[in-house]
């Protein structure tokens, strides 16, 4: 007789239908957006989201990447120009680390984002979850993406432990397998 399932053997099935039915059309999680604008347009969406509203960001995004569509291009903007840009989206901090980042990717990575997530978390002002979520939605890679709202999902799921500190790395494993290796369609359609 087989076990009875557990939350963690039904947790996939049941977020990847709610995630089917619920998502958001969101410009960074359309083909066409991967298409144009790879790993930096997902490089560059991470930035802006970061305690950030969606609504402020989609308008933002699309001038942004219409300037600068590569770290290239943007490697060769002023400071000045960056922080303009970067208008109300709050935090200007931020538009100087990804101006800083995009002139080390040309530096080191020759114009292209880098896929490892070392590689990733060496580039100014990329913590931990921006390179997992470089890595998983622009690549495809399986790597735990956990923001708070994932955490509170996950606990609640999994009868966890919901601390406001950042999951133990031994948790984020733990909860990555609870997903299987292939949860959802391609990476354009799995972001927030």
């Amino acid at each position: 007789m087989p076990a009875p399932p557990t939350p963690q053997s039904t947790l996939a099935p049941v977020l990847a239908d709610w995630y089917r039915s619920s998502a958001r059309d969101l410009p960074w999680r359309r083909p066409e957006f991967h298409d144009r604008f790879g790993a930096w347009g997902t490089l560059v969406s991470e930035f802006m989201l970061q305690q950030t509203p969606v609504t402020r960001v989609i308008p933002h995004l699309e001038a942004w990447l219409e300037r600068w569509p590569t770290p290239t291009a943007m490697s060769q903007a002023t400071p000045a120009e960056v922080v303009q840009q970067w208008a109300n989206l709050g935090y200007p901090r931020r538009a100087l680390w990804l101006h800083r980042a995009a002139i080390e990717v040309l530096a080191r990575h020759c114009g292209m984002v880098p896929r490892d997530i070392d590689a990733l978390l060496a580039l100014s002002g990329i913590g931990d979850y921006t390179a997992r979520a470089v890595a998983t939605f622009a690549f495809g890679d399986r790597h735990p993406v956990v923001d708070t709202n994932t955490r509170r999902v996950l606990a609640r799921a999994l009868d966890a432990d919901l601390s406001p500190a950042r999951p133990r790395v031994a948790t984020c494993r733990r909860w990555t397998g609870c997903f299987p290796n292939r949860m959802l369609s391609p990476p354009s359609s799995t972001r927030r």
